[in-house]
This record gives structure tokens, C-alpha cells and sequence, in this order.
């Protein structure tokens, strides 16, 4: 009793009467009865928290002179679990109130550490009961929380130690108490938290992929502590954990990454030279699917560009004086901030390579996030991105082919900015040096979309390499395939649609790639779409239809599928085009009788391709359904009366052995029949 009351002391008024409540009980805590420790520390209870509420002062006098080290002799060894408990809500209730908590670390952090990272009884470290191990760590947190960080500095092993212990911990809850008490050790100890937050980076990666999202969330955050505070070399082994939470299902985990990359962007120390590998992580956000998530990641991107145009207003004086819009900007897309622009430019060289070998990843989401980033970029970037064309377009030209039309659509877009920044002179003449080595439709794909991005002003000079290039047999005529006479399509309508009457310069070149694509068999479905592109050509040159258009070019066409018709054969791609000129341009074609009636009678010689024959034939019995409106328009045919039945029509009516000769009488004689029908015979060539 006089020991007790020494240590204590008698200053305080209530100091005899806390004493003497104090020596019933202490004694106690070495009963071996579980039942007389519990009474032991009930009374202690009692003691300290039964109104009315001891002074600080006096509560710190008991607590870190008399009952710290009996308390913590029990939470590290007490074989009863109620026991540990109420020496715990003792241990909490005297740091908390009392006035200096750094003089029970000294105590206290040993015990924890041993009670909590010792021999494993029943998982979790020497504590086997899981709220228990959750209270001790809540301890901990105080610990952390109230103490200065020169009183933590040199128990930080020990700290580091059951941080570790807390991370690794089965128990949700544990791990979310151990990631907050990490975010304090970080704050409380800045000057000295490096020495021990490698060790930390393990732990918390293996976690963040935990089933629960606020164990994901907590490890984010204390993450974004441990690399703010302590050795930023870590955040390599970071970045690739947390772009992975950038696909996370939940928004409050993506929240998370925006926070604790902005703020890395803001504040950390080395932040220059990580800026590369930080930038991509925060504008992903500006994509995401939740509107507070893309406005967080905007707010935070507006600060960081604001920050380094303060930082580094020397270098861009120039620009901040002198600011100037571009003459062209793409609708719909605000431009950003200088300083938001410069970041990107001086990085893009060593962002871009990652960026595009994800857009070939074989996970679709990657792909999907890499292209939405993409557009982002160049946004950015503007026409700075011409020194990375080539490889830009490799990359756009591989993932067109791919079949996610998410993917596709962002890689369009982006190609739409290309032709929005980067002068024609330059993307073009990459795009149709490819396209003359090896067409393919992921070519026209990405030059229709440069097309479209471009503007008309600067495209017009262009024109003609253009039209002339699409126009080339090499490149209309290079495959039948769907997909590339959808995207040549594609290419006629984008040039169509940004030029407008400018195209008359172009028209010839851009009817024949149209009659190109119509004459091939498998692009049928695109029927509709050709109609509409060839009378939209007609309507930007003011030309009366269709008819207008044909009427405008029928010379030139006739001569362009003529140039070698006495060599053709069934496959020959002009046997087609002739068709399409014939019983497309309606009236048309009877201006052009002469040389129509011209090229019937070479390719219908008896020596010819009988299939071939077969073809005309058909054509020409088609034309002869509605003479007046076609081949005899203009009243001409009668001319050609004689040449028609003597030198066409009588050879191929001669008997030939043979299924395919039969059949090229048959059309004859059907066109023999259209002819006589068709009242284009006087009563006396009738008879």
C-alpha cells in the first residue's frame, strides 16, 4: 500500500482514495483462479471509469506508473480470453485519456509485437482470437495516432513488424484495421518511415486483390501512404497491381486508384521522374463509367497541370504569352489545359510503346481501356504526335482487324484526331505507301477515318493523289473480300462527306471505285449504301441524279472498261463494271451506243469465252426489256440494227454441241425475241 501510494503520490485530491481502490486489486491479476483475475480487473474497471471520471493527470499518474506493465503482463500471457479482453479495454482507456501515450510504448509495442507476430495459435500470430487481434491492432492505431513521430521513431522495426503481421492477417477486419494503422506509421513517422516501407510493399500487394472491396480500398490508400512517405523507388513493384484495380468491378476501388494517383502526381517528392508512369493511371480515370469517378479524375488532372505550369513557368513563357487556339478543332472535344498538354507531350514518348503493346493484349478489357486511353492522348498531344506515326498506325492497323467493336470504335476515333492534328502531307502519305504495299482492309479503315477527321480546307489539295490512289485496279480491284469493299466503301463516303462540292474534281475517280465495288457479287448487302453514296456525289456537284452523274462521265467509262476488251474472259473484273455502267445509268447508256454496240460485237464472237458470251448476253437482253429507256434513248439503235443481228446475234444462233452452247443460244434467242418485242424492228425486218 505505501509502494502504491509512493508511486502515485498524494498531489491529488482523489489520489488516497484511487490508491486505496487500486491495492484491492492489483494483487489479483496473479491469481491463478481465472475467476479472481477477472474479479481483479473489474474492480480496476471500477476503479478508473466509475464516475466521476478521473483527471488526466491523475489517469496518466496510475495508468503509466501502476497498471501499464501488470496490463500488458496479462494481454501477452493471460490464458483467458475474457481476462485479455478487459486488460485491453483498460489498456485503450488509459492511452486515450491519459495526457503523455508515448511513455507506455516502451511497454507496449513489445507486447503487441510478441502477443500479435508470435507462434501462431490458431492463425493470425500468437493471438488466436480474431476480435481480439482486431482490438490489439485498434491499440496499435491509438498508439500511432497520438504519439509524435520522434517518440515512434526507434520502436519503427517493431511497428513495421506488426504491420506486416496485420496485413497478412486472415481476418477482414484485421486487415482493414492494419491498413489504417499503416497510413498513420507513414503520417506520424515521414522522416523515418523509408527505412522500413519496402517491407510493407509485399504484404499489402498480396491483399489488394482481396474478396472484399473495402480491404481493397484500405489497401489502395494505405499504399498511396507507404509510397507518399517512404522510398518512391517501391512504386515500380506498385503500378502494375494498381492498373489492375483500374478494371475493378466496384467504383469506390477505382475511386480509390484516382485519389492515390493524383495525389502522388501532386505531392510526391520524385514525382518527375514517375510522372510517365502516373499520368497513364489518372486519365484512365477520365473513362470511367461512373460520372463522380470522371469528374474526380478531371479535378485532379486540372490541379496537376495547374501545379506544373507554376513549376516550370520559365519554359513555357512563350506559350502562356502568346496563346494561341488552333484553327481547327474537332466538335464536341474541349481542349485542355496548357499545362495538362505539355505533360503529356513531354511524355508521350515513353508512354505511347506501353500504350499500343496493350492495345494488343490478348484480355479484352486492357484492350478496351488502352484504346479509350488513346483518344485521351492525342487529345492532348495534338499535332506532336507526328514523329509516332508509324508506329501509331501499325498498331491501329492490327487492332482493326480485331472483332471487339468497342475497340474498334475508340481506334476509329482516334484516327479521326489524327486527321484532326497531323497535316495530310504526312498521314496520308504514310497510310497510302501502306496501302500500295499491301492493301488491307484495316487500312481503309483508318484512312477513311483520317478522312472524315480531317479538315476540308486542308484536305482539299490532296484530292487527287487520293482519288487516283483508291481508283487504282491494285487497290479496287485487290480482293473481293467483304470487309475490305465495305471499308473501300467507307473511304468514297468519308471523302464525300467532308468535301463536298470539292469533289467534283475528283468525280470520275470516285464513280469508278462505286461501279467497282457494285460489279463485285459478294457485296450485294452493301446495295443500299452504294445507291445512296453514288447519289449523294451527284448532289454535291449539283448533277440531276444518278442519271446527271453517269451523263457527266459515260465517255470516260466506257472508255476506262473497253481499254482491253478483246481480251476478255468470264473473270475479267471490266465484263462486270460494264454491266453495272449498262443497267445503271439508265438513259445514259444511249449515248454511248457506239461504243457499247462496239465492244458486244468483239466479245461476242464465236471464239470467245463462251461464259463470258453467256454474261453479255444476259446484260443485253436486260437492256432490251426497256429499250426506250436505255440503249435506245436517244433513237440511235436502228443504226445498229443490221450490225446487232447480223455479226451478233446470227453467229451464236448456229448449232454447237455443248450444255454451255445451248444456254448461249437460249439467251440469243431471248434477245432475238426482246428485240422483235420491243418494236424496234420496222414491219418489213420483221417479215
Amino acid at each position: 500500500m505505501a509502494d502504491l501510494q509512493g508511486a502515485i503520490g498524494d498531489h491529488h485530491p482523489r489520489a488516497a482514495e484511487v490508491t486505496q481502490a487500486l491495492s484491492r486489486h492489483l494483487g489479483g491479476l496473479e491469481a491463478p483462479s481465472r475467476v479472481a483475475r477477472l474479479e481483479a480487473l473489474a474492480g480496476i474497471r471500477a476503479a478508473l471509469q466509475e464516475p466521476p471520471p478521473l483527471p488526466p493527470p491523475l489517469l496518466q499518474e496510475v495508468f503509466g506508473k501502476v497498471l501499464l506493465r501488470p496490463l500488458a503482463r496479462c494481454l501477452l500471457g493471460d490464458p483467458a480470453e475474457r481476462c485479455r479482453e478487459l486488460a485491453l479495454e483498460l489498456t485503450r482507456h488509459g492511452v486515450s485519456r491519459g495526457l503523455r501515450p508515448a511513455q507506455a510504448l516502451p511497454c507496449l509495442l513489445p507486447a503487441l509485437a510478441q502477443r500479435l507476430c508470435g507462434p501462431p495459435q490458431g492463425g493470425g500470430g500468437g493471438e488466436p482470437c480474431e476480435e481480439l487481434r482486431l482490438g490489439l491492432l485498434q491499440l496499435l492505431g491509438l498508439l500511432l495516432e497520438s504519439c509524435d513521430g520522434q517518440a515512434l521513431a526507434p520502436f519503427l522495426p517493431e511497428v513495421a513488424r506488426l504491420l506486416r503481421g496485420a496485413l497478412l492477417d486472415p481476418f477482414p477486419q484485421a486487415k482493414l484495421q492494419g491498413c489504417r494503422a499503416v497510413a498513420a506509421a507513414a503520417c506520424a513517422m515521414p522522416e523515418h518511415f523509408h527505412m522500413e516501407s519496402e517491407s510493407l510493399i509485399s504484404p499489402l500487394m498480396q491483399t489488394i486483390s482481396h474478396q472484399h472491396y473495402k480491404v481493397r480500398v484500405a489497401v489502395i490508400q494505405a499504399t498511396g501512404a507507404v509510397i507518399q512517405f517512404g522510398n518512391a523507388k517501391s512504386l515500380d513493384d506498385v503500378l502494375s497491381h494498381l492498373a489492375q484495380r483500374c478494371f475493378d468491378d466496384i467504383p469506390q476501388v477505382r475511386e480509390a486508384v484516382i485519389s492515390v494517383v493524383g495525389e502522388w502526381l501532386l505531392n510526391l517528392r520524385d514525382r518527375y521522374s514517375f510522372f510517365h508512369k502516373l499520368i497513364p493511371l489518372l486519365l484512365s480515370g477520365l473513362t470511367d463509367e461512373v460520372h463522380e469517378n470522371k469528374e474526380l479524375a478531371l479535378s485532379y488532372w486540372k490541379k496537376v497541370g495547374l501545379q506544373w505550369e507554376k513549376e516550370n513557368e520559365d519554359d513555357i513563357k512563350d506559350k502562356l504569352d502568346f496563346f494561341a487556339v488552333p484553327s481547327y478543332y474537332p466538335k464536341g472535344v474541349t481542349r485542355p489545359e496548357l499545362g495538362c498538354r505539355e505533360l503529356v507531350v513531354r511524355n508521350l514518348f515513353k508512354i505511347l510503346p506501353g500504350l499500343c503493346h496493350d492495345m494488343t493484349d490478348w484480355v479484352e478489357g486492357t484492350r478496351i481501356k488502352a484504346s479509350q486511353l488513346l483518344i485521351i492522348l492525342l487529345q492532348h498531344v495534338e499535332d506532336h504526335v507526328t514523329q509516332h506515326m508509324e508506329l501509331l498506325l501499325r498498331t491501329l492497323y492490327h487492332v482493326c482487324l480485331g472483332d471487339e467493336s468497342s475497340v474498334v470504335r475508340n481506334c476509329v476515333k482516334a484516327a479521326e484526331l489524327i486527321g484532326a492534328f497531323v497535316s495530310p502531307a504526312v498521314s496520308l502519305k504514310l497510310i497510302v505507301s501502306d496501302l500500295e504495299k499491301a492493301p488491307m482492309p484495316s487500312y481503309l479503315m483508318v484512312l477513311a477515318a483520317v478522312i472524315r477527321g480531317s479538315p476540308r480546307k486542308v484536305l482539299k489539295p490532296h484530292l487527287t493523289y487520293l482519288a487516283n490512289t483508291l481508283s487504282r485496279p491494285e487497290i479496287c480491284q485487290r480482293s473481293e473480300e467483304v470487309f475490305y469493299m465495305e471499308q473501300l466503301l467507307c473511304s468514297v463516303e468519308a471523302l464525300i462527306e467532308v468535301c463536298q462540292e470539292d469533289c467534283a474534281e475528283i468525280s470520275l475517280q470516285l464513280t469508278k471505285v462505286l461501279i467497282t465495288i457494285m460489279a463485285i457479287p459478294s457485296a450485294g448487302h452493301l446495295h443500299e449504301k452504294l445507291e445512296e453514296a453514288t447519289k449523294t456525289l451527284a448532289q454535291v456537284q449539283r448533277l440531276d441524279g444518278v442519271a446527271g452523274l453517269y451523263r457527266q462521265h459515260i465517255a470516260q467509262l466506257m472508255g476506262w472498261v473497253s481499254l482491253a476488251h478483246d481480251q476478255w474472259t468470264c473473270y475479267s473484273p471490266e465484263l462486270l463494271q460494264l454491266d453495272v455502267i449498262a443497267t445503271h445509268s439508265g438513259p445514259v447508256i444511249g449515248e454511248a451506243l457506239h461504243d457499247f454496240i462496239l465492244i458486244l460485237k468483239t466479245c461476242l464472237q464465236t471464239s470467245k469465252d463462251p461464259q463470258m458470251r453467256l454474261k453479255l448476253f444476259s446484260t443485253f437482253s436486260q437492256l432490251l426489256q426497256k429499250p426506250k429507256e436505255t440503249i435506245d434513248s436517244h433513237g440511235q439503235f436502228c443504226n445498229y440494227l443490221e450490225m446487232v443481228i447480223k455479226d451478233i446475234l446470227a453467229p451464236n444462233l448456229q448449232w454447237q454441241a455443248g450444255r454451255t452452247a445451248a444456254a448461249i443460244r437460249t439467251t440469243a434467242v431471248a434477245c432475238l425475241w426482246a428485240l422483235i418485242c420491243s418494236e424496234l424492228l420496222s414491219p418489213e425486218e420483221n417479215s
